[in-house]
């Protein structure tokens, strides 16, 4: 049992705060006037990436020894044609160099809220997310907070690989964007 703390409300704030929630976890969303000391060990930022700069500017020295999850697509949402980090980049690495003394996780940014929610993508294949981290001990920790959710939890490598768990968030938004998948589908792994 772990204390979740999540900077967001929307649709995928929600979705993961479930998920916390059915593996017995205390699952708090931050608001912009809640104190600074009730920041759990495990923080979720599900909210768009260009608010990430903002948060890191208020709450980066609370963020020292937490796991900082990552769930941000750096999708430039005028065009949805790129993403607006440098191409050898990530938005997770680059959120790890501001807080250093924190364990990101990049998590959560290749699934639809619908489908974290059903726990199926496009009705019939388990739901599984995808991570990055160069910590085990962090990842394990994420692993087991969301054991009994009912979806399942693979780890892509080490933070480097956010990069690519990145642009497949991408492909899969400009994807449904285009009304080419669902919003309820996406991309699934068969083991």
């Amino acid at each position: 049992m772990a204390k979740i703390t999540i900077f967001g409300q929307g649709n995928m704030g929600r979705a993961i705060g479930g998920l916390f929630s059915e593996g017995d976890n205390t699952v708090s969303y931050l608001v912009s006037d809640s104190p600074h000391d009730q920041l759990g060990e495990i923080i979720v930022l599900a909210v768009p990436y260009t608010a990430i700069a903002h948060i890191l500017s208020d709450y980066k020295d609370e963020f020292k020894g937490k796991i900082i999850v990552d769930l941000t697509n750096p999708v430039d949402f005028t065009t949805f044609d790129e993403l607006v980090v440098p191409a050898d980049r990530s938005a997770a690495g680059l959120i790890a160099e501001q807080v250093p003394e924190a364990d990101v996780i990049k998590a959560f940014n290749t699934n639809f809220a619908a489908t974290l929610s059903s726990k199926k993508v496009a009705n019939n294949l388990k739901t599984t997310v995808l991570m990055a981290g160069d910590s085990t001990e962090a990842k394990h920790k994420l692993v087991n907070t969301l054991k009994t959710s009912g979806i399942e939890m693979m780890d892509a490598g080490n933070l480097k690989r956010a990069r690519e768990l990145e642009a497949i968030g991408f492909l899969q938004i400009s994807l449904a964007n285009s009304e080419k998948i669902s919003w309820n589908g996406g991309f699934g792994l068969f083991k």
